[in-house]
């Protein structure tokens, strides 16, 4: 039995190898595949880069597009008899900057010389005509094609951010391992917010090599490729014409315009001064502009409307006034003498109602409203009723969206603060306080900080009389035709509507009567607004700044300006959000003097 057994086994290992020779019959013999990569010795991977997402705007114009442009890469072990001179002049380097680019090469922390490295990238169009018929002579540099960014109009640089390669950091921090060295990533913007829907899916292409390295084409035509996914285009709620505009009316001031629709909270114009062309932060030069524009010290990099923290100045005496009419501590019809020993005041009145306080923006009227607000005898410890007041009070400001990030599609959103109790008790480091030390808050200034999207969306909740959407740039992603969910909900603040009309009465008053009556005012269309002049360091002017919807009646845009250093909000914003109203909704603006006015920029000039 066992010699049976010991027969058997060498049986098998005869099969074996009769199998194993046949094999190798098929492979060196008949098979000319193998024979094809026996001869070229190698089969190089190649990255197939898709096509990052379009984005246009609201009206369907294109505002970033992709441009082609290409990069160098390096098999160092494919690289023989390399002419060095030769390459010098095909690629314009200097020998220095050649012999640098390979010494940092090889210092790269993922460099092998079995695999390709990059070597060159951000060449132009005109840069590979020039190259093209020069590659075979140098083996073992191979050119891949990819897309950079482009833009229509030097617009919205700070919305839509910009694109780069991907950071040492931002790899090592990649949990997603979808990203590779070389790779470009949004960094800023729409183009950051919106990374994972823009970027699309990378492909592969496998191709032969002969023993020179030169591509002989796919492997098996392409067989085992696989193709690369276009990104996702996005359609913002963006107006180009509106959003240049305001651009224009901006040029050599600082400050920001922010302009939404109130029915779903789509940004029409969000306008950063000063600002950039974003065609500077793409191609070969993204180096050296980024390093111009971010030592400017205009900080145009600086997002204003997203990051900028300013005083509110008189247009929160809108707030107050809802405030204090959901607490009941004053009605509509409540006069309150205009008393210029407790606070200072401007204007000619003296004994005016709600209305009337809010159109002639009284502060000795709003600084009654506050302490009414905050000390209602609850408590007969005046510091402790101050205490329980403040809580209420923070409670319904907090209602409107102020005090936190909104949540918009756009990333580095400041909070902006409205002081609580416990805010008061760390300034105050443990002393009490009371209502004589935080007065200043009843007219927009003390401790108070809003950013100027938090204005546009406050005037956005009145034109809709009691709730907002969250503001968003995106209205519309891919074949979905939709924003994100968060930017379909509606959030309601903790006033009545009802009070939403009286503050609707006022701002209109304020512009056919009162502060913004002389540059706000549109014959054809009834504009509801309210001025503000927040304090500023001497000697700068104070800042200006405007917050209105219109029409009254289905409202279709609110808007906030601010303009830094600019004197009276009646006068520089007041304008500047007049002329964008008439501009979005008549197509032009039908007072050439009040746009001549805001060009020219001379706002303490003037007597009106």
């Amino acid at each position: 039995m066992n010699e049976g057994r010991k027969e058997l086994f060498q049986l098998i290992i005869v099969v074996t190898g009769i199998i194993f020779l046949v094999k190798l019959f098929f492979i060196q013999i008949i098979d000319t595949r193998y024979a094809q990569l026996a001869d070229s010795n190698a089969i190089l991977r190649q990255p197939e880069y898709p096509v990052r997402g379009l984005i246009t705007d609201r009206n369907g114009k294109l505002i970033v597009y992709n441009t082609p442009e290409y990069k160098l890469e390096v098999l160092l072990k494919d690289v023989k008899n390399f002419d060095s001179v030769k390459f010098c002049k095909v690629f314009a380097m200097s020998p220095e900057d050649l012999r640098k680019r390979f010494k940092e090469m090889k210092a790269r922390k993922e460099f092998s010389p079995y695999k390709p490295t990059l070597f060159l990238d951000q060449l132009s169009t005109i840069d590979f005509a020039r190259i093209q018929d020069y590659l075979d002579e140098f083996p073992g540099f191979y050119v891949l094609a990819r897309t950079t960014r482009a833009y229509t109009s030097p617009a919205l640089a700070n919305a839509l951010g910009y694109v780069s390669e991907i950071s040492k950091r931002q790899l090592e921090d990649d949990k997603t391992r979808i990203y590779k060295q070389g790779d470009y990533i949004g960094q800023s913007g729409i183009e950051a917010f919106y990374e994972e829907q823009l970027r699309g899916t990378r492909g592969t292409r496998f191709k032969l090599r002969n023993v020179k390295g030169i591509i002989q084409g796919s492997v098996e035509n392409g067989k085992y490729d696989t193709l690369s996914i276009p990104g996702q285009d996005l359609v913002t709620g963006i107006d180009l014409n509106l959003q240049l505009y305001g651009e224009f009316l901006m040029r050599g001031k600082a400050g920001s315009i922010v302009a939404l629709e109130p029915a779903t909270g789509e940004i029409m114009a969000l306008v950063s001064g000063p600002s950039y062309d974003p065609n500077l932060l793409t191609g070969r030069e993204y180096s050296s502009n980024f390093r111009l524009i971010s030592s400017d010290s205009n900080k145009p990099l600086f997002n204003r409307p997203l990051m900028a923290q300013y005083r509110p100045g008189s247009i929160f005496k809108i707030a107050q006034a809802m405030t204090a009419l959901q607490e009941g501590v004053i009605t509509p019809d409540t006069r309150i003498r205009c008393d210029r020993t407790i606070i200072m005041c401007h204007g000619a009145h003296s004994n005016e109602d709600l209305r009337g306080a809010i159109a002639n923006s009284c502060n000795p009227y709003f600084h009654s409203v506050l302490r009414r607000m905050l000390n209602k005898g609850k408590v007969n410890d005046p510091y402790q009723d101050t205490r329980i007041g403040l809580e209420e009070w923070n409670h319904h400001i907090m209602s409107f969206g102020f005090g936190k990030p909104l949540g918009i599609d756009l990333p580095n959103e400041k909070s902006g603060l409205i002081p609580s109790p416990t805010y008061y008790d760390g300034a105050y480091r443990g002393k009490p306080w009371k209502f004589s030390n935080i007065y200043s808050l009843a007219i927009g200034e003390g401790e108070n900080l809003v950013v100027p999207i938090q204005m546009a969306n406050f005037a956005a909740t009145v034109a809709n009389k009691g709730y907002y959407y969250t503001p968003h740039l995106v209205k519309a992603i891919g074949d979905d035709k939709k924003p994100l969910d968060q930017y379909l909900e509606k959030h309601y603040t903790t006033i009545d509507s009802a009070y939403f009309r009286i503050a609707a009465d006022a701002m209109q008053e304020v512009v056919e009567a009162g502060t913004g009556q002389y540059r706000a005012r549109l014959a054809d269309v009834v504009v509801c607004g309210k001025t503000g002049t927040v304090e500023n360091n001497p000697p700068l002017f104070d800042h200006s700044v405007f917050i209105a919807f219109a029409p009254r009646e289905n409202p279709r845009i609110a808007i906030s300006v601010y303009v830094e250093d600019a004197g009276q909000g009646g006068r520089a914003a007041a304008s500047i959000a007049s002329l964008m109203i008439e501009k979005y909704l008549f197509g032009q603006t039908k007072r050439p003097w009040i746009e001549q006015y805001v060009l020219i920029g001379n706002f303490e000039d003037v007597k009106n």
